[in-house]
């Protein structure tokens, strides 16, 4: 067998190209729902949240420095648009809150249920003495409401660990029940003073002053506390979805809608207005034009008990089961309205959303320093303005100083004052309960204190 040379030119088989497989175009992710393809819908909806605050805080100032009822009687367009439906969006929005702060889900018992009642019940006690601060001012030019919802923040409380499933029901059956309850009770109540309530009272006549702030007074926490169930249901939703904002605008003011017409049905051709006249003292019809008018500006937080056809009225500050429903409704369409505008995206609309919605998120991320402004103001040898002069002097300075402050600082300062100890408490609550069930020389939750859960 012949060998070649070693030198000899072996032949080497030519290279073909390798042929790889095609590669297909990986298509870009698909935006999440919660999210905006810049990422901004999280800002976004708190940005709404805080807007629909600055609504609140606009509506319940009109209802102090404007006036509520003509000269003979007939309440004021103003009141009738902003009369109960400000404090009720409020509320609502207190709620929301309540979801935020518990991670938007159902606080389960144990650490987490521990610190966040001892948060929320140190909000409320905050609360409770800011308004007990203000006690001395004058009632007939505002009613304070921060003591009312002090006590209706201790009662939902417990809400924060009922689950979505059960809560939205139990929301809607609070709307309609609990109105019904109240009109039962009252009867057997001692008379509310409807006098700003203050520590003396407290002190003096705890059972008298607990009636009037639960049940009786003008803001009843047993009924404001419905809107908070509310609020704590819709703070668990997407509220960064368009669809959820539509949802919220379009749910809401449908039901705002039935429950006005089913009230004009049942008070006019129904009867209901006859009933109250007969039912009511001669100075109720005689203290406006029609017993149409007497009715829609006689609440005061309740209405009389002396018929059941009462419950049929929306009146403002009534808290009737439809009054309910209305001012529920309203405050879910203003919501609504608000994340809409704070996440318009279209070229023409988002300039002119950004314009309304910004200085309105500015003021309502700080409505408890605006609010107690406001109260102090009219309160004082310098409000010496007419009604809506005033009125435009407040809401001008409410949303010029927001946003210079929310640029410079960041947080409103009584919403500081109300809020570092709360969650100096949460905190506290939350290392030590964790501490105590912990095995020894276990592992630590992974939860850190001081961390919300996600």
């Amino acid at each position: 067998m012949t060998r070649p040379a070693p030198d000899a030119e072996r032949t080497v088989p030519a290279l073909q190209p390798v042929r790889l497989p095609e590669q297909r175009a990986v298509p870009a992710p698909r935006p999440r729902p919660d999210r905006a393809p810049d990422g901004n819908r999280s800002g976004n909806r708190l940005i709404g949240v805080d807007a629909a605050r600055g609504v609140a805080l606009l509506g319940i100032v009109a209802v102090h420095a404007l006036v509520e009822t003509t000269d003979d009687g007939v309440p004021t367009p103003s009141y009738l648009i902003f009369g109960g439906r400000s404090a009720a969006l409020f509320a609502l929005l207190a709620g929301v809150s309540f979801a935020f702060l518990t991670a938007r889900a159902r606080v389960r018992p144990g650490p987490d249920l521990a610190a966040a009642a001892a948060s929320l019940a140190t909000r409320a006690g905050m609360l409770m003495l800011v308004g007990l601060a203000l006690s001395w001012t004058d009632p007939t030019i505002a009613a304070l409401i921060l003591p009312y919802y002090a006590v209706a923040f201790l009662l939902a409380i417990p809400l924060v660990a009922v689950p979505t499933r059960v809560l939205a029901p139990l929301a809607v059956l609070l709307c309609a029940g609990v109105p019904v309850l109240s009109h039962l009770v009252r009867p057997a109540l001692p008379d509310p003073s409807l006098a700003n309530p203050s520590l003396v009272e407290i002190v003096t006549d705890p059972g008298g002053a607990l009636s009037e702030l639960a049940v009786t007074g003008a803001y009843p926490a047993v009924l404001w506390v419905s809107y908070m169930a509310v609020g704590i249901v819709v703070g668990r939703l997407r509220l960064s979805s368009p669809r959820t904002a539509l949802a919220l605008l379009g749910g809401g003011a449908a039901v705002a809608v039935v429950a006005t017409v089913t009230s004009m049905w049942l008070l006019g051709p129904g009867g209901g207005y006859a009933a109250i006249a007969a039912a009511s003292p001669p100075a109720l019809p005689a203290s406006a034009p029609t017993i149409a008018d007497a009715v829609a500006g006689y609440p005061d937080g309740v209405t009389p008990t002396t018929t059941w056809w009462w419950l049929a009225t929306v009146a403002p500050h009534s808290g009737t089961p439809l009054d309910m429903l209305q001012t529920a409704g309203s405050a879910l369409a203003v919501l609504g309205a608000a994340l809409l505008l704070a996440g318009a995206t279209h070229r023409v609309v988002a300039p002119v959303a950004g314009v309304l919605v910004r200085p309105l998120a500015a003021a309502g991320s700080m409505t408890l320093t605006f609010y107690v402004a406001s109260i102090l103001f009219m309160n004082s040898p310098l409000d010496v303005f007419d009604p809506v002069e005033g009125y435009l002097w407040q809401i001008g300075v409410a949303l010029a100083a927001g946003t210079a402050w929310r640029r410079a600082v960041g947080r409103g300062p009584l919403e500081t004052l109300v809020s570092a100890p709360a969650h100096a408490v949460r905190d506290r609550v939350r290392a030590r309960t964790r501490d105590r069930v912990a095995p020894a020389g276990g592992p630590r939750s992974p939860i850190a204190a001081g961390r919300d859960r996600r």
